[in-house]
């Protein structure tokens, strides 16, 4: 093989891991049988790529040398073990793969990715135990990277990480795909930890930027995984076309100050065409099952306001609606938020005040500062200055967004001023 420069399999490596992580863990957990075994071999074998693919050239499959490579390097981790030496033929023959493997079988590579989501995100770990685990496993990001994202120091998240391992290994959480009986209840779980990753991103909790892009794109990409895991699973194309709908915004949302936009006053040209299309295509296909999912619905009213031509020819009261069905079926304290706020403009900003007022007694929506900064806005609609004046400071006492603090800092300015 040709001698391969530096910066090209540093490139080549990059790209595997990014596009193969997830599967050569996968693969490499189910001969393992233990994650810790397969992640220290995981990366050994993508230390390895980085001094091995120059002399030797990059590799055709990419994925499956970094496959072989990992599992002889568990099969090596195991020999040492001498409590695993009988065991490990019943789990691994090294003759069975060779560096030049041909190609991978699609069932199996879907598999070993479905065991993997599915043993993160089981239920018996807490939901933030899942995403760090589905952050760290799935997506391959460092332990300081999953820190950096829920904004927690490294030995915290390394402490999470730690005991949600322990748990699967102590609980002796199964490493497969649930049962066809359970599917359906597990696979909902999976998509409200995938949705979580993505929203976490589209809308940043606090810190100094409106999003945090890598963990959008992260819940991007594991929304398509997804997608190309249970091709056929109605709630999948629901989450998958959400994600797509409004991340086709994500071009006109700041200004070139990096500053807040709020759709009403976005460039539509900026969004995303394609994008647009291809979630609408989606949508269609979640919509045929009866009754839609939750993320179908949620899809659906992304598409209402991707298919709008202007704010003004957004059709508010088919929101309203789809609304009203998630409020029968789903419902939820925010989903109640964005019916009163779909209602003020389907109906008229009183009849959406007063319901956002009634609000003010839900527990959960104590310190929320959207319900404040909504209020705030229908105050000023109909009139009521000095209310609207007193609800943007709540909501900017509430807020740990900077970019958001920033636009209810212009709103209340433009009020007091």
């Amino acid at each position: 093989m040709a001698q391969a420069a530096s910066t090209e399999v540093a490139a080549a490596v990059a790209d595997a891991h990014r596009r193969e992580w997830a599967f050569v863990l996968a693969a490499t957990v189910r001969v393992s049988g233990d994650i810790d075994t397969a992640e220290e071999a995981v990366q050994d074998a993508y230390a390895s790529a980085l001094s091995t693919w120059g002399p030797r050239g990059i590799p055709k499959n990419p994925g499956a040398w970094l496959t072989v490579t990992a599992r002889r390097r568990a099969l090596d981790m195991h020999r040492r073990a001498a409590t695993a030496q009988r065991a490990l033929p019943k789990l691994f023959d090294p003759e069975e793969y060779t560096e030049d493997e041909p190609g991978r079988d699609s069932e199996d590579i879907a598999d070993d990715r479905l065991q993997l989501i599915f043993t993160c995100c089981h239920p018996a770990l807490a939901i933030d135990a899942q995403v760090a685990l589905t952050l760290r496993l799935l997506c391959g990001l460092s332990t300081a990277d999953v820190a950096r994202a829920f904004l927690l120091p490294e030995a915290t998240m390394a402490a999470r990480i730690t005991r949600a391992k322990k748990k699967i290994a102590a609980a002796h959480i199964p490493y497969r795909v649930p049962a066809a009986s359970e599917l359906h209840e597990r696979v909902d779980g999976v998509l409200s930890v995938v949705y979580l990753v993505y929203t976490t991103g589209h809308t940043a909790p606090s810190g100094a930027d409106l999003m945090r892009r890598d963990l959008a794109e992260r819940g991007l990409e594991l929304a398509r995984m997804l997608r190309l895991l249970l091709p056929h699973d109605r709630d999948v194309a629901g989450l998958l076309a959400l994600v797509v709908l409004t991340d086709a915004r994500r071009g006109a949302r700041l200004d070139e100050h990096r500053d807040l936009v709020l759709m009403e006053d976005q460039d539509r040209s900026k969004w995303d065409r394609p994008a647009i299309e291809e979630g609408v295509a989606l949508l269609g296909e979640a919509l045929n099952s009866r009754p839609p999912g939750r993320f179908a619905v949620m899809a659906a009213i992304a598409a209402v306001h991707d298919e709008s031509a202007s704010w003004s020819d957004t059709d508010w009261q088919e929101i309203l609606g789809l609304y009203d069905v998630l409020m029968e079926t789903w419902p939820s304290p925010v989903v109640q938020l964005n019916r009163a706020i779909a209602l003020g403009f389907a109906v008229g900003p009183a009849e959406g005040l007063a319901e956002l007022d009634a609000l003010g007694a839900v527990p959960q929506l104590a310190r929320y500062p959207y319900l404040a900064a909504a209020r705030a806005d229908f105050l000023t609609r109909v009139g009521r200055l000095g209310e609207a004046r007193v609800a943007f400071e709540e909501a900017l006492i509430l807020s740990e967004n900077d970019a958001e603090r920033r636009y209810l800092r212009t709103r209340l300015n433009e009020l007091t001023g």
